[in-house]
Parts: structure tokens; C-alpha cells; sequence
């Protein structure tokens, strides 16, 4: 689970985000919407999965009905399909960097060639290709020889590396008193856009979605805790953000680069800090590396998805390889725009990325309260009747779709607004 919620929206996003909309003060209004709607929502999504024993597509018709469920697990699954074709393009150009890092570094005389080969569409396109193989083969695999095999590899290997890099950082001269000084909360930065962002990381960063956390949460066993899973998924997912921001922010502040360059901040700002930092051929390998494993993990939890939702479409019985291969077909042509033509990834990101993704997750909510009731979703969470669970029934069935709602217009009245 904590494999699937850690991706490039914590490691990538979230550095430049806090840097951008408030420090310090930013990260205390993250991790309390974190608790107060993050959480309980992914507890939601959680429950839809396991309730149902169903991928989004199944868990939907069974909760809202054969139409309406079908209505949405169809566009579930489109945007899953879109989303993970530019997604793998994003992976491409990290696992790229990585490779350029590891052989030539990102010193002055290099930056050029990177520059060059990272515009290389066709180039990116033959590494997405690879990737997308990779990951079907792991998925193949099933879920506990695959997926659960993969993830003990790479979440931890993510986590040694992380801690071996804040370690560094931290050793840099007048690392300490840049850090101290940005962590430092100013409360008086936190306007209303500042607050909204804040609110608008913390929905995006966990993979909620009614898509990754429905599939897995099939796969539970009735004696997991949902609360529990719930509860550590969330505290991997922001221990990953928080740690990554501990390595990024004093070398960052220290080599005076731009700490909200946005999402230019991997392949612009880090070059430029892998070219300075003391060793910074092997620190910034070692980064790249683990960035991009944590988000092939994302990688590999969308293609399930897709293939559940597939499985589930099928008037015929298709075997799982064939499932798999039609799939990866489809992304193989969807991937080829977005690695064409780089600025396309924005757009659809637009769209499919955190648009759908808050559209998506309040809808698995609305599944879980309206669809399947008060009753199914206390026996899934083992709780017992009383004025505690009453609470936390309305806040997933009014307070939290309503939150959703709100950050879903902001976020389109910004886009709009420019």
C-alpha cells in the first residue's frame, strides 16, 4: 500500500509545493488535512474495495447500480488509461537521468548532451516501451510473487538511500542554518491560495482516486485492519515527502537554487545541484534511482487497475497474459504523444491527473455511503454502534465529499484564471 501511495507526487511534488506556498507553515496544514480527510477517505476507498472484492469497475455497479456504476467504471478506466500513458513518460525521463547521472554527471561540459537526449522523443519513447514491459511481467507475476515482491525491494532500498542522502545534505556547510530558518513556520504567509494548496497535496498525495486503493483494498483479508492499513499507508506516504524535502531543501537553499521552479524542479533545478554538491555524480544516481523505482510501483498499481477494470469488461474469458498484453498495447500507442511532444504531459495532467483523481475519490465515497450503507461500512471497519462511528459516517458521507468538491472547483477556477 505504501508502495502505491508513494510516487512522484510526493518526492517531486511536494518538495517544491512547500517551498512555493509556505515552508514549514504549509507542512503543518498539510499534515493536518492529511488526518482530518486524507486518512478517512483512503479508509473509505479501502472499505469499497474489500466490501466488494471487486476492482473499481465491479465495486462501483455493485454499490450504485449496473448504470451508474458502469458509467463510472468506464470513465475510471479511461482515465486510468491516459493518465498512466504520460505518467510512464514522466518515469522515462527520471530512470534517463539516472543513466546520465550514473556515466557522465550533470557537470557544465554535460548538461547540453542531457538536455538533448532528454528532448529525444523518440529516445524517451524506446525507454517507455521497456518500463511498460517491465511492469506487465511484474503484474504477471501476481500479487504476492509480483507486486508485494517488488515493493519489499524497492520501498526500503528508497527509504536507505533517502536516509544516506539526508545525511549529506545535512553535512553541508551552513546546511543547518538554512534549514532551521526555512522550517521555522510563518503563519502570516498562509493565505487563502497557500491553505488551499496545502489542502490540494494532501487529497493528491496518497493515490486516492476510487482506482489504486479500491483494487488493493480487494485484496485484503477480512482480519486486516482497514483503520490500521489506512493509517500506516498514510504515515509511508508522508514520511516519504517529508524525508525527501530534508535531502532536497538545505542542498537546495544552500547552492542558492530556485526552490520553486515547480515541476521543472527534477530536470532543471537538480542537474544544476547534482553538478555542484560535493559528489554529487553518486548523490544524484542514487536519488534518481530511487525515485524512479518508487514510481514505477505507481506505475505497476495503475496497469492493475487497468487490467481489472479490463477483466471485468470482457464478454469473453480472456486469459490474464492476454488481458496484460492488450493493455500494454494500448499504452504503447497512447505514450507515443506525450513523448513526442513533452508539453502535451501538462495538458493531460490537467485532466486526468488531479482533476479525475478528486472526481474519482469523492464518487468511491458517495459508493461506500450512499451505495453500500451504514451498516456494511461499520462491519468492514469492525466498529461498533455509538455516536463515535455516527460522527465518522457523516464526515465520509457530507464533510469529506463536500472538501473534494471545493478543492476540485478551486483547482479548475485557478486553472481557468491562469
Amino acid at each position: 500500500m505504501i508502495g502505491v501511495a508513494v510516487g512522484l507526487g510526493n518526492v517531486w511534488r511536494f518538495p517544491y509545493m512547500m517551498g512555493k506556498y509556505g515552508g514549514s507553515a504549509f507542512l503543518i496544514f498539510y499534515l493536518v488535512f492529511t488526518c482530518l480527510f486524507s486518512i478517512p477517505a483512503l479508509v473509505g476507498e479501502i472499505t469499497l474495495g474489500r466490501s466488494t472484492r471487486q476492482g473499481p469497475f465491479g465495486a462501483f455497479r455493485q454499490a450504485l447500480g449496473t448504470r451508474k456504476g458502469g458509467v463510472i467504471g468506464y470513465i475510471l478506466l479511461g482515465t486510468i488509461l491516459v493518465a498512466t500513458s504520460y505518467y510512464v513518460v514522466v518515469i522515462a525521463n527520471v530512470l534517463y537521468s539516472a543513466y546520465f547521472s550514473m556515466f557522465q554527471g550533470f557537470s557544465t561540459e554535460h548538461i547540453d548532451a542531457y538536455s538533448n537526449g532528454l528532448a529525444n522523443g523518440y529516445l524517451q519513447y524506446g525507454i517507455v516501451v521497456i518500463i511498460l514491459i517491465g511492469s506487465l511481467i511484474v503484474i504477471s507475476k501476481g500479487l504476492n510473487n509480483g507486486i508485494e515482491r517488488v515493493s519489499k525491494i524497492f520501498v526500503p532500498f528508497f527509504l536507505v538511500v533517502i536516509l544516506f542522502l539526508i545525511y549529506h545534505s545535512l553535512s553541508l556547510d551552513g546546511a543547518w542554518a538554512h534549514c532551521l530558518e526555512f522550517l521555522r513556520p510563518d503563519f502570516s504567509s498562509m493565505k487563502p491560495l497557500n491553505i488551499f494548496a496545502a489542502l490540494g497535496q494532501a487529497v493528491y498525495s496518497l493515490s486516492l482516486g476510487g482506482t489504486f486503493m479500491v483494487i488493493y483494498g480487494s485484496y485484503l483479508n477480512e482480519q486486516e485492519s482497514i483503520i490500521n492499513i489506512a493509517k500506516w499507508t498514510a504515515v509511508g506516504d508522508v514520511g516519504a515527502a517529508i524525508l525527501t524535502s530534508l535531502f532536497l531543501v538545505p542542498a537546495i537553499l544552500v547552492y542558492q537554487l530556485d526552490m520553486t521552479s515547480g515541476p521543472t524542479l527534477i530536470f532543471s533545478t537538480l542537474p544544476h545541484l547534482f553538478g555542484e554538491i560535493p559528489a554529487g555524480q553518486l548523490i544524484g544516481t542514487l536519488f534518481l534511482v530511487a525515485l524512479g523505482l518508487v514510481a514505477i510501483l505507481s506505475l505497476i498499481a495503475a496497469l492493475d487497475v487497468a487490467k481489472s477494470c479490463l477483466s471485468e469488461l470482457t464478454l469473453v474469458s480472456w486469459s490474464k497474459s492476454t488481458v496484460l498484453i492488450i493493455i500494454g498495447l494500448i499504452e504503447i500507442v497512447l505514450s507515443f504523444p506525450s513523448a513526442m511532444y513533452p508539453d502535451l504531459i501538462g495538458i493531460l495532467d490537467l485532466v486526468f491527473g488531479s482533476g479525475m483523481q478528486l472526481l474519482g475519490s469523492g464518487l468511491a465515497l458517495i459508493a461506500v455511503t450512499w451505495g453500500l450503507k451504514k451498516g456494511i461500512t461499520r462491519s468492514q471497519l469492525s466498529l461498533s454502534e455509538g455516536r463515535s462511528f455516527d460522527l465518522f459516517f457523516f464526515w465520509l458521507k457530507w464533510v469529506i465529499p463536500a472538501i473534494l468538491g471545493l478543492v476540485l472547483f478551486g483547482y479548475i477556477y485557478s486553472t481557468i484564471n491562469g
